[in-house]
């Protein structure tokens, strides 16, 4: 199970590396807040589907896990989405990056999973190395402008969105399943998003290109059906810190992607970064801390693992 979940966790930083490139040129045909509706009206059925035949949990649980997909999805999402679009890929990727930190902070209040100063360094290490992976030469940083601080302002938001989200979820899927969980949060995140979506199409022009629509694709099966059933699972197997570690991989794939897709260059700065994100993985990631369980969890041992929050 922990070397599956580790495979499936490394495919997920390939897929969700790409998303912020992948969503600036959606942006480019598709305006922000249709873009946001349409992956999750995209994912919408494919959640329908592997909902069938399965008993829901009581109505009380799943009003709160619709509520975890406003926050996540409805605040989260639309917010990244706005926020990148008025800020470079290179600034957002750094900010996003905050996700798995805020996700192991808020997992050691809230799940009280145990962590130590070395994994403190490994994420502050794996910080700094997104920081160089997405903006080169830190001396050559240039001042921001107003529309960047707010698109800054905006993918914070996101960031802790995103994060509280994640880790909240935890809690409901312990009682019930991943895929019940994300089903029904990405469900309600896409019911309020889609007459938001109309309402924008009648102030913003929308372009159907072959580039859009795999976008949309892209970001609606691989990243959020795919991502968010991964994501989900691996916290249920894994401390949260081991996820949150390897996810720093994304920014890297992000880069790589944005060179790909736009011309960006990859320079010294770029290597180096990368060197502190894989330095950084393996301080966070490989440190045996005390499990601790919370009152009335089982704290479970799994092969090749030092701890792991229970199901």
């Amino acid at each position: 199970m922990t070397v599956r979940s580790l495979g499936a966790l490394l495919l997920l930083a390939i897929v969700w590396g790409g998303s912020i490139p992948l969503t600036k040129l959606g942006l480019r045909d598709i305006p922000p807040l249709t873009l946001t509706a349409l992956r999750y009206l995209t994912a919408a059925p494919c959640f329908l589907w592997l909902l069938r035949g399965r008993r829901l949990p009581p109505a009380g649980v799943c009003a709160a896990a619709a509520g975890l997909g406003l926050l996540g999805i409805g605040v989260g999402q639309v917010s990244q989405t706005l926020g990148v679009r008025l800020t470079p890929a290179s600034v957002a990727t750094v900010v996003s990056a905050l996700i798995p930190v805020l996700v192991v902070a808020l997992a050691a209040v809230r799940l009280r999973q145990p962590i130590g100063g070395t994994q403190v360094a490994g994420l502050a290490a794996a910080l700094l190395g997104v920081a160089l992976v997405a903006g080169g030469d830190p001396r050559a940083l240039a001042p921001l402008h107003a529309a960047t601080l707010r698109g800054v302002a905006l993918v914070l938001l996101s960031s802790v969105a995103v994060a509280l989200y994640y880790v909240l979820s935890v809690e409901l899927i312990e009682r019930y399943s991943v895929l019940t969980i994300a089903a029904i949060s990405s469900l309600a995140g896409a019911a309020v998003l889609a007459p938001v979506a109309v309402w924008e199409l009648g102030h913003a022009p929308m372009r159907l290109t072959a580039s859009a629509i795999a976008a949309v694709l892209y970001l609606g099966l691989l990243v959020t059906v795919g991502g968010l059933w991964v994501w989900f699972g691996a916290l249920m197997t894994l401390p949260a810190r081991i996820p949150a570690a390897l996810q720093y991989l994304q920014p890297i794939v992000g880069v790589l992607a944005s060179a790909a897709l736009f011309g960006d260059r990859l320079d010294r700065w770029f290597w180096t970064g990368t060197a502190l994100v894989l330095a950084g993985i393996a301080l966070s990631a490989g440190t045996r801390t005390r499990p601790t369980a919370r009152p009335g969890v089982a704290v479970t041992r799994q092969p090749g693992i030092n701890e792991s929050s229970s199901a």
